[in-house]
């Protein structure tokens, strides 16, 4: 990923965080401690431009730390290490399993009250470290966000990458705290704290878990294990968001979510976006090519039945590696051959 793909991302992660039930009640209770503490506006404004940088360099120093952690040699191996992508595999299921409601991740509490103690402070240190007790609160709905950001920086092997994934999150992280300070009677605009910041954990779970698999393909492919052939890592996905969309339809509930009387607009949206999803899957299983998300699967070498015409000869294949289709051997030649075309037959003569 380029530096640029790197930070929408971050900055779409940003986004997502700030509707999670850790996050988005915290907006009106710290833009009101700002406008109430201030005298005057502008002051209320200082302090909150103070907050959203210190956000900003929380987590660009979080980003610049994993990069001086692992160095940029490291960065460039970890696309390729079998250790490293089986602990990215088990760090988001882990993530995703968290955001379902399996466990909440947290930091010690110790941390936070200890940050918290020197929010009270006051002055410009005091505003640092109550975002640094943001930071550390909303630890269980922004972690497996971070982390997820950061394991495709640092797979992604540019030395200022993670950095930059951070640079991304952390404002729009930090955008909403300092323009509600700046314009107060935008806090009436925004919608209620309810149910609905469950649910964009739980949508944001199904996805790490989705995502999680492209690390054990990595691995399976690498070592040729043969476990995650592109038809069984199809049907995983399938079934993936198929749940999604049941859960989103309403059929599928977790003990942690509230009632949900009727179906709102903008949760039938992202159902149909997801059952379309998963419908275009299926195809997948015969063949289809998939080319929207043909980065993400396994080469369509690794798949056992295929539909349709086999690859030609020499050509080289996803692996790299040269195939051949069924009957070149006896032909010799580079033409297209419908794969299993001496047993199954059209009828009335179709081919």
């Amino acid at each position: 990923m380029g530096w640029l793909a790197l930070f929408l991302a971050g900055f779409a992660g940003g986004l997502l965080a700030l509707l999670t039930p850790c996050v988005f009640p915290m907006i009106p209770l710290t833009v009101s401690y700002f406008t109430k503490q201030a005298a005057g506006s502008r002051k209320a404004w200082t302090k909150a431009l103070v907050y959203g940088i210190s956000i900003m360099v929380i987590y660009v120093g979080l980003g610049m730390g994993v990069t001086l952690i692992f160095g940029s040699d490291a960065l460039n191996e970890m696309a390729s290490n079998l250790y490293f992508n089986l602990a990215f595999f088990v760090m988001l299921l882990v993530f995703g399993f968290s955001f379902l409601g399996a466990f909440e991740i947290t930091l010690p509490s110790s941390w936070a009250n200890r940050a918290d103690r020197q929010a009270d402070k006051g002055g410009l240190t005091g505003i640092f470290f109550m975002a640094f007790t943001l930071a550390l609160v909303s630890f269980s709905c922004t972690g497996p966000i971070i982390g997820t950001l950061l394991v495709e920086a640092a797979v992604g092997g540019a030395l200022m990458g993670p950095a930059v994934g951070m640079l991304g999150f952390s404002l729009a992280l930090a955008l909403p705290f300092t323009l509600f300070a700046v314009f107060p009677n935008w806090l009436q605009s925004l919608p209620k704290s309810g149910s609905w910041m469950n649910s964009v954990k739980v949508v944001l779970g199904f996805l790490e878990l989705a995502f999680s698999l492209k690390f054990l393909s990595n691995v399976d492919l690498a070592y040729h294990w043969g476990l995650l052939d592109r038809e069984i890592f199809l049907v995983l996905w399938i079934s993936l968001f198929g749940l999604l969309s049941l859960y989103l339809l309403g059929f599928i509930r977790f003990s942690h979510d509230g009632p949900m009387p009727y179906l709102g607009l903008v949760r039938m949206s992202f159902a149909v976006v997801s059952l379309s999803f998963t419908l275009y899957l299926i195809p997948g299983l015969w063949g289809a090519p998939l080319h929207a998300v043909n980065a993400f699967l396994p080469p369509l070498a690794t798949q056992d039945f295929v539909m349709g015409p086999g690859p030609v000869q020499g050509a080289p294949s996803n692996t790299g590696h040269a195939t051949a289709g069924p009957g070149d051997a006896a032909s010799g030649s580079g033409s297209l051959q419908p794969k299993y075309s001496d047993i199954l037959h059209g009828p009335h003569q179709l081919t």
